[in-house]
């Protein structure tokens, strides 16, 4: 294992355990290891570290352990089951819910890796060329502390890694048709990893979707940027009156559709395929509930600003629009707005509205994502239940 040492003024954030090294504080020759090479990382006078893969980028090292250990089949084994048995401890594999995410990288001192669970299926996302080059360690890893309980692996990182690395999708142990279908809370969907987004679907609002459930009952609901339908279904199973799945998307439409059908909603959904921005400022009825839950606005700190006035035009629209007492679901999935920043920003859509609101709920991603207490930027999930008198 080759070593890389780090300036002196730089050993502290390791030493508070922060699992990235930043390639400005490398202070030795790099050039003779191989992207994704495991590497040792020492303070200028050669005492040891960390251990982690190297990568030519900003991120110049992922932490894997603080202790002196091979990256070996035997250290993935252990970091794999104790991701697993953690997952099981939060009892989300059972006859209701096949859906979760398995592996939340530095949440789970994995870096560079994201694993999800769909029914029996593993969908492998590698985020450094370093967890790509370890896939024959992680699907043993897999198939050890899953056992029968898993059918297929699925590698899926030609959009994460660089282009020069031609990562390859495919099946890398056993094989499974798609759309494949899986349960969350008891709703159904169909999994595509292979033409979907990300993994295929969204876990980390899996409770969101439930708290919505909880408050639908009678209600008229709209969800907006509605991808495969998840807050509609969930809408629906808690009794709402009727939603609107709304995405700009015809494909997303279509998915939202599929699974309407599937769960047999179709008399309570009505889709549409529009601009939510457009859409949202002159609603054509009055909702209960709107649910605003858009792509990350920016992910990087210069869009941070342009991020923040695109939030705050979109949810004063929707607090314009939405029926007296009624609550609006908003989210933020934007790392760089953490959730101090969306809250001012919400207030002053609502400011802006001229209307009175209070917050009822506040909502962030879920166990099966967990987030290291030596990495805060983990945290990128965050959202809102406002009500608008």
């Amino acid at each position: 294992m080759q070593s890389i040492k780090i300036n002196k003024a730089k050993i502290h954030s390791i030493e508070r355990r922060h699992p990235w090294v930043f390639s400005g504080a490398i202070i030795s020759e790099t050039k003779g290891i191989e992207e994704g090479e495991n590497v040792r990382v020492e303070d200028p006078k050669g005492r040891f570290l960390a251990v982690g893969h190297f990568q030519p980028a900003t991120i110049s090292v992922r932490i894997l352990s603080f202790e002196e250990t091979e990256l070996d089949q035997d250290f993935f084994n252990g970091q794999l089951q104790k991701a697993v048995d953690l997952r099981m401890k939060l009892n989300l594999l059972r006859k209701d819910n096949t859906i979760f995410r398995l592996v939340h990288g530095e949440g789970d001192q994995l870096p560079g890796l994201i694993v999800d669970f769909y029914n029996g299926v593993a969908v492998i996302q590698c985020h450094s060329i370093g967890m790509y080059r370890s896939l024959d360690l992680i699907s043993n890893a897999l198939q050890h502390a899953l056992g029968s309980q898993l059918t297929a692996i699925y590698s899926k990182s030609s959009d994460t890694l660089p282009e020069r690395i031609e990562a390859k999708n495919e099946y890398i142990f056993g094989n499974c048709e798609t759309p494949h279908i899986a349960l969350e809370n008891g709703v159904k969907y169909e999994i595509d990893w292979i033409n979907g987004q990300k993994t295929g679907f969204f876990i980390d609002q899996r409770e969101n979707r439930a708290l919505l459930g909880k408050y639908s009952l009678g209600k008229k609901v709209l969800n907006t940027f509605c991808y495969s339908g998840g807050f509609s279904l969930s809408a629906i199973q808690g009794g709402a009156t009727f939603t609107h799945s709304l995405d700009s998307s015809k494909k997303a439409i279509e998915l939202t559709d599929a699974n309407v059908v599937l769960n047999g909603y179709v008399s309570k959904n009505t889709s549409i395929v529009a601009d939510t921005m457009d859409y949202i400022k002159e609603l054509p009825e009055k909702y209960d509930i709107i649910v605003l839950d858009p792509p990350a606005f920016a992910k990087h700190r210069d869009k941070r600003h342009q991020a923040i006035q695109g939030y705050k035009r979109l949810n004063a629209h929707a607090i314009r629009q939405i029926k007296p007492g009624g609550m609006l679901f908003t989210f933020s999935c934007s790392q760089v707005v953490d959730k101090f920043l969306f809250t001012n920003t919400i207030i002053a859509a609502a400011i802006e509205s001229g209307r009175n609101v209070r917050i009822l709920e506040q909502m962030h991603q879920p166990a099966d994502h967990p987030i290291s207490a030596f990495h805060p930027e983990g945290e990128y999930l965050k959202g809102l239940v406002i009500q608008v008198e």
